[in-house]
């Protein structure tokens, strides 16, 4: 079958895969500055994309009611699409301070219907354009120009990711990202326009007046100092690893990756209780491993204890070259490891008498990851007999709700089997103290017989903060039988959910009306929809276990998630490309057993993941993390891209732009509900080898309802 028939098809193709260039990149920019500006985790970032999907969904479905396509409204349409990026990215960076009030801690429904209306007009039109050039791309109006158009469009967002992951990421910021998109995309409506022969000059000038307006102004720094308003910017950058930010407050300099605030310096407090909690109660601590949050000075506090060694780990190298710049708290004394801290340990055969982990909560996949049983199994390997590991929870001084309590509970059974002694100190942040050595809370003694000086934890502090009625609540507020937190079933992920959560009130008739039309919607579909309904689902929801996969085994995704997207389009583009060229061969058998492969594919992922939890070699480690899931990726990717247009030979209905928008808005109101409920639910409660069993029970019933119904 051949692709490109004729001059007006080959500048439709043009078209098509400028539009698809610009999606993609769209799509990543758009979720990790949504991630930075709400503070992003899993839910967050599964919100986004669920969003991005929906309305994506919505607009091709509108596609349908286009009888009459003409090139002179893609024109338009995508002129349109040209410039709204920039929209886009001014507003997510304003967001906080144009519809919120400043420091206010955001709900979900404000999450959610924010990024809903923000990225609204964009994929709208990006979904409409799908259906809509299936119908002006086909000369013979069948069921073939879907099929090519789905190709086409993959195409174009293969190239996306490909130049956003291996160029643009590292050269460009994301204005002079999204500069080069609207040029991409003015450029194709200028060659569209020789088809009509109008609107030549228009474009142009365009192009002309909006260089001139974007080379004038340096809209990313000033709308990095919006987002960080009433402080000092010093730094900002995307590193591989985060957006990484240093800002200044009077003399407190404070350090963000991802909107998430790693540390701050000159906070005495916080870096005393840290340290003096758990090194007063070892021995001889004269080998200590800190695991982030030296920048901020606890390195100068553990210094007062004389130690033989202090190793300490950052995976951002960066973070350390700006702690250097901007602070007096890192020196020669210090061995500095810019590495995974989890890979280290696995691989290290140093001995430590103490770890002090200075992460934040455990509110990601990539924090979470340093609270689970596997690592304090790997963490006790190799800490010396009375070794000492430490770690906190932000918590309240008087009062601990349910969902405190549950997550304090969850990270003390998830310590009990590996340390017969654990100590929590109580405070704005619960400290827990852990070891085989009997620990005592009686600090300020051991402070004072180290001859260590204090500025506040000391007995003065201590005395109101360690009672006996304190420690005795915190106690008796844990829950025996709460589960542990694992590797690959984060529930101490989800109980922190909770507990960010319960800050707000969520409107449940909402969240009913929302259940009961998706409901309503699976009721009245047909078998064929169905089936890319939940290949949609599954598709969507194994790119975020392999995505949350990559972030627990390696410690980050923000450079990942462009390839791994990048593998994704590859694999539809190799599926549609190869069904396009057989399609006349295949059937409904062939799609039923495309079902079926995705069932056993689906099984594959959590066993693959486990094997590469078990990869220590560093040149092994650093090639099975950029080639395994990749290629897993691609894999799910082909049988996706290959039902695409087989489904729309089985389920034509004479009229192309009416299949296209069903079976598109079948395809991507899948992948949104798999996103969202993946993220956010699935894998915190059920785990990741269930939720993949789960995934691929539901390819197999919609294949069992088209071979018995279709």
């Amino acid at each position: 079958m051949k692709l490109i028939e004729n001059k007006r098809q080959r500048l439709l193709f043009f078209s098509i895969t400028a539009l698809g260039i610009s999606s993609i990149i769209t799509q990543i920019i758009a979720i990790r500055e949504f991630l930075t500006v709400f503070h992003g985790n899993e839910l967050i970032f599964g919100i986004i994309l669920a969003n991005w999907l929906f309305l994506t969904g919505i607009g091709a479905y509108l596609g349908k009611y286009i009888k009459n396509g003409k090139i002179s409204t893609l024109i338009i349409l995508q002129i349109i699409i040209s410039f709204l990026p920039f929209l886009h990215l001014i507003i997510i960076r304003n967001l906080r301070n144009l519809f919120f009030l400043p420091g206010e801690m955001l709900g979900i429904m404000q999450i959610f219907f924010s990024s809903l209306f923000i990225l609204l007009p964009y994929c709208l039109i990006s979904g409409f354009l799908l259906t809509f050039v299936c119908t002006i791309f086909s000369i013979k109006k069948d069921h073939t120009s879907i099929g090519k158009v789905y190709f086409i469009d993959n195409i174009g967002d293969i190239l996306g990711g490909i130049l956003f992951s291996f160029i643009f990421i590292y050269f460009l910021t994301p204005f002079q990202t999204i500069f080069l998109l609207m040029l991409t995309n003015l450029l194709a409506t200028l060659f569209l326009g020789r088809l009509i022969r109008k609107g030549f000059v228009l474009i142009l000038l365009l192009m002309i007046t909006s260089s001139i307006c974007f080379l004038s102004l340096d809209l990313d720094s000033i709308t990095r100092q919006q987002q960080y308003k009433n402080q000092g910017l010093l730094f900002q950058a995307d590193t591989p690893y985060g957006n990484l930010v240093v800002t200044k407050t009077s003399n407190q300099l404070n350090f963000y990756e991802n909107g998430l605030i790693l540390f701050t310096t000159e906070n005495t407090i916080n870096n005393e209780e840290t340290v003096h909690y758990a090194t007063s109660n070892s021995e001889t601590p004269q080998n200590i491993l800190l695991i982030s949050g030296g920048v901020s000075g606890t390195i100068n506090e553990l210094k007062k204890y004389s130690p033989e060694r202090i190793d300490y780990i950052e995976l951002d190298p960066l973070i350390i070259e700006l702690g250097k710049t901007y602070t007096k708290n890192l020196n020669n004394n210090v061995n500095i490891i810019n590495k995974d801290a989890r890979l280290f340990i696995k691989q290290t055969n140093q001995k430590y008498d103490l770890i002090i982990i200075g992460l934040p909560d455990p509110s990601t996949a990539q924090f979470n990851r340093f609270y689970t049983s596997e690592f304090f199994n790997e963490a006790k390997r190799i800490l010396n007999k009375n070794g000492i590991i430490s770690l906190s929870l932000s918590s309240s001084e008087n009062y601990l709700n349910i969902e405190t309590r549950t997550l304090n509970s969850a990270l003390y059974n998830t310590l009990k089997p590996y340390f017969k002694n654990i100590l929590i100190i109580p405070g704005n942040k619960n400290h827990f103290i852990a070891s085989d050595k009997e620990l005592s809370y009686d600090i300020p003694r051991l402070i004072k017989s180290k001859d260590i000086n204090t500025s506040y934890v000391n007995e003065f502090y201590l005395s109101a903060k360690l009672t006996e009625d304190r420690i005795d609540y915190v106690k008796n507020s844990l829950i025996k039988d709460t589960k542990p937190n694992k590797d690959f079933k984060p529930i101490t992920y989800y109980y922190h959910l909770l507990y960010w959560l319960k800050n707000f009130r969520l409107d449940t008739t909402l969240l009913a009306v929302m259940v009961i039309l998706m409901l309503f919607y699976l009721i009245r579909i047909k078998p064929i929809p169905f089936a890319l309904f939940t290949t949609g689902f599954s598709a969507s929801s194994l790119m975020v276990i392999i995505l949350i996969g990559f972030q627990i085994l390696y410690g980050y995704i923000y450079s990942m998630l462009s390839i791994i997207i990048t593998a994704f389009m590859l694999g539809l583009a190799i599926g549609s490309y190869y069904m396009n060229k057989r399609l006349e061969h295949f059937g409904k058998k062939r799609f039923v057993k495309i079902e079926i492969s995705i069932f056993f594919i689906s099984l594959l992922v959590p066993v693959t993941l486990f094997l590469l939890s078990k990869i220590k070699d560093n040149l092994l480690v650093m090639l099975s993390s950029q080639t395994i899931l990749p290629l897993l990726t691609i894999l799910i990717a082909v049988l996706v891209g290959m039902e695409f247009p087989l489904a729309s030979k089985l389920f034509f209905k004479g009229r192309v732009e009416e299949t296209a928008g069903k079976l598109y808005n079948a395809d991507l109101i899948g992948a949104c509900f798999g996103a969202l409920l993946t993220s956010a639910l699935l894998i915190p409660l059920l785990g990741i080898f269930k939720v993949c069993l789960l995934v691929g029970l539901l390819n197999l019933i919609s294949g069992t309802i088209v071979k018995l119904k279709a």
